[in-house]
C-alpha cells in the first residue's frame, strides 16, 4: 500500500497534488510520502514483534536522503551503511551510533577509524584481510570493534544477477567452510570482539525459500561455533525482501509471512537478530515526476520523450527494471509507446512498447515505485543537473534536496593553471 492516489482527476502524494508541485518546483523531481515510509516500517516492525529486541537497520544505500533517514530514526530505526558518507548521513539524521551496522566489502582504514570513533554497533567483516586491518586500526585507537563475520552461504537468491550477493562466485562474504577458523582468529586479535555472524543473499527476492535456506545454514553455523567454545550473541539476517513493481505479477511475500518464517527458523538460537530492509521500506514511497517533451513516431514505434532520463533513474537501463508509468491526469483511451529520456544513449529508456493512457507534449507522468535506488544512483551524465527530492507529509511538503543549478554543476570543475594563460 502507498499514499499516491487520484483525487479530482489528478494524482496526489498524500494531500498534495503532484501537478501543483510540478508548477512550483519544476520537473523532473522525486516525491516521497512520509506516511508510506512510516507505514512500511511499522508493518515490518510489527511482523517481528515476537522476537527479542530485533535491530531494524535501514539500508541507507536504498535512499540516503537525510530527511528520509530522519523519518525512520524517529520510529526507532537503525542504519545499515557501506561507507563513511552513509554513516555520517545516518548520524546527521539522528540515528544513534549504537544502532549503526557498517557493512561492505571494501572498508578503508580511514572509514574503520571514523566508525570506531563514532562508536557504532557492529562491523560486518567480509574477509581475513579486512579483519586484520580492523584489528590494527582499533588497537591503535585503543578501541574495540564488535564484529560479525559475513557468511557467503552459496544460496541462489533467484533474483537479477547484478543484485544477487550470496552465491559462491559473488564478491561478498566468507565461504561457509572458512567461518569457524576466521571466527577463532578474530577471538585472538587485539581490538576485536567477535559477536556473531551475518548474511545477505540479494535484493528484490520474490520467494522466502532462498532466505529460509540461508538462515538454516546460519543456524547450523551458530551451533557449530558454540560447540567450539565461541560466543555468538548476534545474527544479522540482512534484507532483500521484494516489493511489487509490476501490478500484473503476483506480489512478493509480505512482512507477516517473512516474520513468521524468521520466528520459526530462528527459534532457540538465543541471539539478538538484526535486519537490513531498504527497498521494502522506501521503494513504494517515492515517484519520479516528469513532463512529456514530445511524442514522435519512429519507423516502427511511437516514442514518448520525457524530461527525465537514465541519469535520474538508472534502474530500467541498468537492470531492465519494470516501473509502472502513469499520467498524472489520465485521458480516456490508450496508446502503445516506448518511453524514453533525452540522453544520447539508446539505453535511455523507461519502458518499451508499453500500453499507457494517451499523452501529449506538456503532460505530466509519474514513474512509480521509485523511492529506492532512484535518486541515490543518479548522475550528471550529459551535464544534466541533479534533480530535487521532495518529502510530503499530509498537506505539507519540503524540498529536502534542492535542484542543482548548471552554475553549481559546472562550477565544481577547475581550470588547470596552464590553461588560464592566453596563447
Amino acid at each position: 500500500m502507498d499514499h499516491f492516489h487520484d483525487r479530482d482527476g489528478v494524482m496526489h502524494a498524500e494531500d498534495v497534488a503532484l501537478d501543483a508541485l510540478a508548477a512550483a518546483e519544476g520537473t523532473p523531481f522525486y516525491a516521497y510520502s512520509s506516511a508510506t515510509i512510516e507505514r512500511h516500517f511499522t508493518v515490518f516492525r510489527d511482523a517481528l514483534a515476537g522476537l527479542d529486541d530485533p535491530l531494524i537497520a535501514f539500508a541507507v544505500k536504498a535512499n540516503p536522503n537525510v530527511s528520509v533517514i530522519a523519518t525512520l530514526a524517529r520510529l526507532g530505526a537503525g542504519a545499515d551503511v557501506v561507507s563513511e558518507g552513509e554513516m555520517r548521513r545516518a548520524l546527521a539524521a539522528g540515528v544513534p551510533a549504537g544502532r549503526i551496522i557498517f557493512s561492505g566489502v571494501g572498508k578503508t582504514r580511514a572509514e574503520m577509524a571514523a566508525a570506531l570513533i563514532a562508536g557504532i554497533f557492529q562491523f560486518n567483516v567480509e574477509g581475513e584481510g579486512e579483519l586484520h586491518a580492523l584489528s590494527e586500526v582499533a588497537a591503535a585507537l585503543g578501541r574495540t570493534a564488535s564484529v560479525a563475520i559475513r557468511v557467503n552461504p552459496d544460496v541462489d537468491a533467484r533474483t537479477h544477477a547484478k543484485i544477487s550477493t550470496g552465491k559462491k562466485e559473488n564478491k561478498f562474504g566468507v565461504p561457509l567452510d572458512r567461518i569457524a577458523a576466521l571466527y577463532a582468529t578474530a577471538a585472538g586479535l587485539p581490538g576485536i570482539r567477535p559477536v556473531g555472524v551475518a548474511a545477505h543473499i540479494g535484493s528484490q527476492l520474490a520467494s522466502l525459500e532462498p532466505l529460509e535456506e540461508a538462515y538454516g545454514k546460519l543456524g547450523a553455523l551458530v551451533a557449530t561455533l558454540r560447540r567450539q567454545g565461541q560466543t555468538v550473541e548476534r545474527v544479522d539476517l540482512g534484507g532483500g525482501l521484494g516489493i511489487p513493481y509490476d501490478p500484473s505479477l503476483p506480489p512478493p511475500p509480505g512482512p507477516a509471512a517473512y516474520g513468521a518464517m524468521v520466528a520459526r527458523v530462528t527459534a532457540g538460537w538465543g541471539v539478538r537478530l538484526a535486519f537490513e530492509p531498504g527497498r521494502l521500506i522506501v521503494g513504494n514511497a517515492g515517484v519520479l515526476v516528469a513532463r512529456v517533451i514530445t511524442v514522435k513516431s519512429g519507423g516502427e514505434r511511437t516514442f514518448v520523450v520525457l524530461d527525465a532520463a537514465m541519469n535520474d533513474l538508472l534502474r530500467p537501463s541498468l537492470y531492465g527494471a519494470w516501473h509502472d508509468i502513469r499520467a498524472l491526469s489520465p485521458r480516456a483511451g490508450g496508446m502503445t509507446a516506448t518511453i524514453v529520456g533525452p540522453v544520447c544513449e539508446t539505453g535511455d529508456q523507461f519502458a518499451e512498447d508499453r500500453s499507457i493512457t494517451p499523452v501529449q507534449p506538456g503532460d505530466l507522468v509519474a514513474v512509480m515505485t521509485a523511492g529506492a535506488y532512484g535518486a541515490t544512483m543518479a548522475s550528471t551524465y550529459n551535464s544534466r543537473p541533479l534533480i530535487p527530492e521532495i518529502l510530503v507529509r499530509g498537506r505539507d511538503y519540503a524540498v529536502v534536496r534542492p535542484r542543482q543549478t548548471l552554475d553549481q554543476l559546472i562550477g565544481a570543475d577547475r581550470i588547470a593553471p596552464w590553461l588560464k594563460e592566453r596563447p
